[in-house]
């Protein structure tokens, strides 16, 4: 063979492994992305509810002093996460960024009560739990509403039910996806040396000295691949943590490896596997199954 044929066949099997490469490390970037938001999706979920606020109105009477110390008891409550004190006059500035300056002409004073925004613990978030938290809030005497949009959380648990299911579901579909076409990538990559296995044989090669240069092929392929899914993951994450810091903060750094983890030994697994099956498959084959 020539030093031309040589160069051209190498450059061929180069691009045939790095197209291998690039088709698995897509898809298992795709299942890496799936598994970081199906095991972090109770923290993203506890981080929406935890936003949500309720007010808890105080009387017009109450001063602000009075309401610093009510937030201070009502902090130490099981079901608080987080106390903020509205002062009168903050309230009347939100009025004024809401209404206009001149919303006070109609009022002889200023009608904006002190309030407390809460920010409750994510097992609170639910119809049944508000209730009992409004009636524990309302034994406080300087309280005298409770305000929070029930529609609103009720459609808040509703959704991100229906989103833990999709993303459970998408997951499943992912892996079976990443399965086939992982499994058809080697398979015709194996299957386009079926006549040098078929020659192998021939000459007595035994099935184990056939499968063996296959599967080192498929694990470093298999492990590239993987290496590449995680520094996608990792440019995904910087991204997230430049641009939405608190999000990125739910992240658990044990959780995260666990994923790269997964997505690196998944992708050797699969093409190992595969290889090895499709390998065994070729080598049982006669000459005229060669050619179909």
């Amino acid at each position: 063979m020539s030093k031309g044929d040589t160069h051209i066949l190498f450059r061929r099997l180069f691009q045939s492994f790095l197209s291998s490469v690039i088709s698995i490390s897509l898809v298992l970037f795709m299942v890496g992305v799936a598994a970081l938001l199906v095991l972090n999706a109770s923290s993203v979920s506890d981080y929406f509810k935890e936003n949500m606020t309720i007010s808890a109105i105080l009387s017009v009477e109450a001063s602000d002093q009075e309401a610093e110390k009510l937030a201070s008891s009502v902090e130490e409550l099981p079901f608080i996460k987080s106390v903020t004190c509205v002062t009168k006059e903050q309230g009347v500035q939100e009025m004024k960024d809401l209404l206009g300056e001149d919303f006070l002409v109609a009022f002889g004073s200023a009608p904006i009560p002190t309030s407390l925004d809460l920010q409750l613990e994510a097992d609170y978030l639910v119809s049944d739990s508000l209730k009992v938290v409004e009636e524990r809030l309302m034994q406080f005497p300087a309280v005298e509403e409770v305000v929070y949009q029930e529609s609103l959380v009720d459609l808040l648990n509703a959704n991100l039910e229906k989103i833990g299911y999709f993303l459970l579901v998408l997951i499943v579909l992912l892996l079976f996806i990443s399965f086939v076409l992982i499994n058809n990538t080697v398979r015709l990559n194996v299957y386009a040396k079926r006549f040098s296995i078929h020659t192998m044989r021939l000459v007595g090669a035994t099935k184990g000295f056939i499968t063996r240069p296959f599967v080192a092929q498929a694990f470093y392929q298999g492990l590239i691949s993987g290496l590449i899914a995680v520094l996608g993951l990792l440019g995904v994450l910087s991204l997230i943590r430049n641009e939405f810091t608190q999000l990125f903060m739910l992240f658990e750094f044990k959780i995260l490896l666990e994923v790269m983890g997964i997505v690196v030994v998944s992708g050797v697994l699969i093409c190992v596997l595969c290889t090895v099956w499709v390998v065994r498959r070729l080598i049982n084959l006669n000459k005229d199954e060669l050619y179909y």
